[in-house]
């Protein structure tokens, strides 16, 4: 039986020192992609993924293009090994530029160039925090959350899998929150190291920047078929990314759900390109039948051929 195949592309939090190195050494589809990043970045974002130190790597406007950098040059190596067009793509927040790039629906330089606007508007925005909820499912969350927002804005940042849900907003409601998912039985909360509340009504100045900024930009109808991440929904005309990209940034991620659209459109197989194995984990609590391979260094690269 003929596998159908999705690519998936990591997010924020994936990343590590060290990242990429082993490809760009190995390959030399890697090595053009990091050059070329370099190039249009106007900063060695190579030298931050390999080398560090872990406090540059861990500031947004770093993180973004090095994550997606290394989900590309890994991508790319992957291609040029093993014939293969996926049935679907998508990627966990920014990871959806890696997806965006694979369908056609933005050249490579420009990919580059808008993530690095995302990431400089996001790491704009003070105030706020974000942080992961265990145990509890969405609609108990929810509704705990709506008793929270009498004190102030919260909101659901990402649907990750079953049990698992990251909130996002200002930092006193965010507290409120916590105390009553944990009264209503939540395992365990998190709070996350970053530097505001992404995907929350609070970047939507953000969102704004960078719906001015992708205005100067040409995108492309998808050749293969993008679910996004603010509605787990199938696109492939340009213009709707045109709405949803700047959306993307205040907008809920809908991975949970992303997953299940694809599993139901008959796919079996995730291939997560890019640095870490946050979305295989992730997948196993979604979609547990199917399979999942990673790829982000020589070894997982051959692993991943060899049983495709």
């Amino acid at each position: 039986m003929t596998k159908k195949i999705a690519f998936l592309f990591p997010g924020q939090g994936s990343q590590s020192v060290g990242m990429g190195k082993d490809l760009y050494d190995n390959f030399q589809e890697a090595k053009s992609v990091f050059d070329k990043a370099d190039e249009v970045l106007g900063k060695s974002i190579s030298k931050i993924c390999f080398e560090g130190p872990e406090e540059d790597l861990k500031q947004t406007v770093n993180t973004q293009p090095a994550i997606l950098t290394t989900s590309i040059a890994a991508l790319e190596v992957l291609k040029s090994k093993l014939n293969i067009t996926p049935e679907f793509v998508a990627g966990h927040s920014l990871g959806e530029y890696g997806a965006l790039y694979e369908a056609g629906v933005l050249t490579l330089e420009d990919t580059f160039k808008l993530i690095l606007k995302r990431a400089e508007a996001m790491s704009k925005v003070k105030g706020g925090s974000m942080s992961a909820v265990l145990g509890l499912d969405d609609a108990k969350v929810r509704e705990c959350l709506k008793e929270a927002n009498e004190v102030g804005y919260v909101a659901v940042a990402n649907y990750n899998c079953p049990g698992q849900v990251v909130i996002t907003g200002e930092v006193e409601a965010l507290r409120d929150a916590e105390e009553l998912l944990m009264a209503s039985g939540a395992r365990r909360i998190i709070p996350l190291a970053v530097s505001g509340a992404f995907h929350s009504e609070l970047m939507k100045g953000a969102s704004e920047e960078f719906a001015k900024y992708l205005s100067g930009f040409t995108l492309n109808n998808a050749k293969i078929p993008v679910i996004t991440n603010v509605d787990a929904q199938i696109t492939m005309n340009s213009e709707d990314f045109r709405q949803k990209m700047p959306q993307q940034i205040y907008s809920s991620v809908y991975w949970t759900q992303t997953i299940q659209k694809m599993t139901e459109n008959g796919v079996d197989t995730f291939v997560e390109i890019g640095p870490g194995k946050v979305l295989a984990g992730l997948n196993k609590k979604i979609a547990p039948e199917a399979k999942v391979f990673n790829v982000f260094d020589k070894a997982s690269l051959d692993a991943c051929i060899s049983e495709l």
